[in-house]
């Protein structure tokens, strides 16, 4: 997004295959049950190591899943150190937004975001990929900036947020970057709090026109390193549990530029909450569950304390790579990035530890998606 872009605006089709489709005429009754294609919008984030991609249409306030699609295409693979998108890569990548592509036709969805993030802002090649998605799939994907990654991110865990939480910390850990976010609520009445995180969709900075009670954004952050780029940059270290202290202590130098308030690190603050939405922090919270099949319901919104989390962690740290390849738990295309994953929470538990930490499986299309049918007026006010 260039700097003068200020957020998403009305919901529009990015697609060259369905270019031109017309929304001014209500859709005619459908006869059979599928949902009515003028109410239909679709995000598809393209990260580091995954190809996600949700279809939905607004009921009430919510978001009613219509479709998904979700494929680790590993697009990161060998950038730390070329700094090139390899072809292996591409081609990986292609084919899964050529799934996205026909489940999009299928649903005959014309409004959506399609949006790259921090492999395709680092490659020296990103412009020749986004060339060849358009040639090969039709579809036109959009490198957005951190600032932009960071808000979605924020938006999609708003009904997650406790009406008793003064201090809000969203923490979406990526696969080539990692986003922080501080939000203060205390002017904010508690019923107002999941809206007033969904207001912030437009933009971090405050609207002193605005009418409603307003969040705050006290100080925002994005480190060039998830699970991807941090594994890959201590790949020479070949003792486990060496790699994963120093890539934890690595970490935490990288958030000595991030501290909203001086005196928020190191104290347990009954109004703080952390939420934090990625495939690491959903792993170790069905971990911590146990479920041998992964069940969103029961990971989805679940609080963790510190002393569980670190629990999950020492759990993956007896296993060793070979018991975390077969733990079915964590997944076949999860093993190799938990750990990495797990040194960056450890890292954010031991600054600003907490009782309070909020799982969220949901993300940047989630986000995507909220903004695009805010922006549109589809979604009904009221509380979450």
């Amino acid at each position: 997004m260039p700097p003068e872009d200020k957020g998403p605006g009305p919901a529009v089709g990015v697609s060259r295959f369905d270019a031109g489709r017309s929304h001014a005429t209500p859709a005619p009754v459908r006869p059979d049950a599928r949902p009515d294609p003028a109410e239909l919008y679709a995000a598809v984030d393209l990260g580091t190591n995954s190809c996600r991609m949700l279809i939905a249409q607004p009921k009430g306030n919510q978001l009613h899943v219509v479709d998904s699609f979700h494929k680790s295409v590993q697009l990161g693979n060998g950038l730390e150190h070329s700094g090139r998108l390899s072809r292996q890569s591409m081609a990986r990548t292609v084919g899964a937004l050529k799934i996205c592509r026909r489940k999009i036709e299928t649903h005959e969805v014309s409004r959506m975001r399609l949006v790259a993030t921090e492999a395709c802002r680092r490659a020296t090649n990103a412009a020749e990929f986004i060339d060849v998605v358009d040639r090969e799939t039709g579809l036109a994907l959009e490198i957005i900036e951190p600032e932009e990654e960071a808000r979605l991110a924020v938006v999609s865990c708003a009904p997650l947020v406790s009406q008793k939480a003064e201090q809000v910390m969203v923490v979406d850990i990526g696969g080539g970057s990692t986003e922080l976010v501080w939000i203060d609520l205390t002017r904010v009445p508690p019923l107002e709090k999941a809206r007033a995180i969904m207001r912030l969709h437009a933009g971090f900075a405050p609207d002193e026109g605005d009418p409603f009670p307003r969040a705050k954004v006290v100080d925002w952050i994005s480190i060039p390193l998830g699970v991807a780029t941090l594994k890959d940059q201590f790949r020479d270290v070949t003792d486990d549990a060496a790699r994963f202290a120093l890539m934890s202590w690595h970490f935490e130098e990288c958030l000595a530029e991030f501290s909203p308030y001086e005196d928020a690190a190191g104290d347990v603050d009954p109004g703080f909450q952390i939420i934090g939405t990625s495939g690491t922090v959903t792993t170790v919270a069905a971990t911590h569950l146990n479920l041998r099949r992964y069940d969103r319901n029961k990971v989805d919104g679940l609080r963790m304390t510190g002393a569980q989390i670190d629990r999950v962690i020492r759990g993956y740290l007896a296993q060793g790579p070979e018991g975390r390849r077969n733990d079915p738990r964590i997944g076949r295309d999860r093993h190799t990035l938990i750990m990495s994953g797990a040194a960056i929470l450890q890292a954010l538990l031991r600054v600003w530890p907490t009782d309070r930490l909020s799982v969220a499986d949901r993300g940047l299309r989630e986000g995507l998606l909220y903004a695009q049918m805010s922006a549109d007026g589809v979604l009904e006010d009221g509380p979450f």
